[in-house]
């Protein structure tokens, strides 16, 4: 059996008891370690479980998942991701190749951000589409998410926005020498992923476009979600450009149409300057 296994946001004591239980009694045990990551490292996570963990970064499991599957048909495997096992379209491809090898599989769900975001207050049934925002480079600055934003924008609804992770990355010199040296791990912040909405808000400006949102538009920053530690700021875009939430992982909430129980919860994390864009479109909404 191959068991994907959630580990949950925070450290290593938000396994579930039955994720705990089957790892424990797994032949082997993976750790997906390139979508996400816990507040704790590995050692920590090896002394909890009891049990040693065997990395599997994204080449692992793309390109070599017959390793992970290796005897699973006879024994126990154990493959653990932080926050759920589905949080990343990855590990769907993972569960195809278990089957097409006769491996049966089975899931323990734990918390993910896609969930545990509404502790800012937001309601999940009034969010649109997710994004991702990704590092921008010299050569390569796509706005896709941009217009994801617009059309969740358009219909009032918000939009969670997951920012993007580094981790085993090559330089492109690296990489055509077919040399195996990475580079330091990046993490995404709300303050860089909100500097990149604001040029993009400037150019499509600048192209005379229609704008799905503004410097002013309200949004929400949050930090280490499910941690001791969680940081949860609200204000306006231009707001938390300037923004220092501290250490790895960070989302950010473009926000559509509001509720007023949802515009009090935001006030527990806003300034005393932070909603006073918001403007009430009738007795029950409000919008920026």
């Amino acid at each position: 059996m191959l068991y994907f296994i959630g580990l949950g946001l925070g450290d290593c004591k938000d396994i579930t008891v039955k994720g705990l239980e089957i790892v424990r009694q797994c032949s082997r045990v993976y750790l997906e370690a390139y979508t996400s990551i816990l507040t704790v490292g590995k050692e920590a996570l090896e002394e909890y479980y009891g049990r040693e963990l065997l990395l599997a970064d994204r080449d692992i499991v793309e390109q070599q998942a017959d390793e992970i599957l290796k005897g699973a048909d006879v024994s126990d495997v154990a493959f653990l991701v932080v926050g759920d096992p589905f949080g990343a379209t990855t590990h769907s491809d993972l569960v195809l190749r278990a089957l097409n090898a006769g491996i049966q599989y089975r899931v323990i769900h734990n918390a993910s951000i896609m969930n545990a975001v509404g502790c800012c207050g937001l309601q999940l049934y009034n969010f649109g589409e997710t994004v991702s925002i990704v590092f921008w480079m010299d050569t390569w600055r796509p706005e896709s998410f941009y217009d994801k934003i617009k059309k969740n924008r358009d219909m009032g609804l918000h939009t969670l926005c997951l920012l993007d992770i580094k981790v085993k990355e090559q330089s492109m010199e690296n990489l055509m020498r077919g040399r195996k040296i990475y580079e330091p791990p990046r993490y995404m912040t709300v303050a860089q992923a909100a500097e990149q909405l604001l040029e993009i808000l400037q150019n499509r400006r600048d192209r005379g476009e229609e704008l799905a949102m503004t410097e002013d538009t309200v949004c929400v920053g949050l930090a280490r979600v499910g941690a001791e530690d969680q940081t949860i700021r609200s204000g306006t875009l231009q707001e938390l450009a300037s923004s220092d939430l501290g250490g790895p992982l960070h989302s950010m909430i473009i926000s559509g149409h509001l509720h007023p129980l949802e515009v009090d919860m935001l006030k527990l994390f806003s300034g005393p300057e932070g909603l006073k864009t918001l403007k009430m479109t009738d007795s029950s909404t409000y919008a920026s």
